[in-house]
């Protein structure tokens, strides 16, 4: 039994029309999670050794890198049953996309640390870690994400065009 079905078959049957009815939301949101994950660990791992003193690019980097697992997740199984671009076109629209959506993600920790002065020795190392967290992780975080399901949608994984209306061909000859 595939995944998908074992899943379905364990959720309580007022909620599976609802999964059903919005799956491309609901698998873009698992692959967001994954993603948010994959950022955290990346981010805390370049905090925590190489970039204590730049956590905006530590973000920046994080982010790049759990983009890249994004596209890959989102096309093989998000948005598989859209699109119908050339794959360097939807590559391309999808980086475009994707820069924006890291800066709109930056912006919280940003704005946190430089303009509040959210950071060490203002406050506390804790209270400027939990504020990184917040501000970058998850303010950041579903700003972006709202962007990218938006932008997604419409430009990098648009609705494949309904199948053209054939009409069907007269056989013999015109009567008069």
């Amino acid at each position: 039994m595939p995944l998908v079905s074992s899943v379905l078959a364990r959720t309580p049957a007022r909620v599976r029309p609802h999964l059903v009815r919005h799956r491309e939301l609901v698998k873009f949101a698992l692959v967001g999670g994954t993603c948010f994950v994959l950022t955290a660990a990346v981010n805390f791992a370049l905090k925590l050794t190489v970039l204590t003193d730049h956590p905006t690019t530590a973000l920046t980097i994080a982010t790049t890198v759990a983009t890249i697992a994004s596209y890959l997740m989102n096309r093989g199984w998000s948005f598989r049953a859209r699109g119908g671009r050339r794959h360097r076109l939807e590559a391309t629209l999808f980086a475009l996309v994707s820069v924006v959506a890291i800066g709109v993600n930056d912006v919280p920790l940003f704005v946190a640390r430089y303009a509040l002065d959210l950071e060490y020795p203002h406050i506390s190392h804790l209270a400027q870690e939990v504020s990184d967290f917040v501000s970058g992780m998850l303010v950041g975080t579903v700003l972006a994400m709202g962007f990218r399901w938006w932008a997604l949608k419409r430009w990098v994984f648009p609705a494949r065009p309904a199948e053209p209306v054939r009409e069907p061909a007269l056989s013999g000859s015109p009567r008069g």
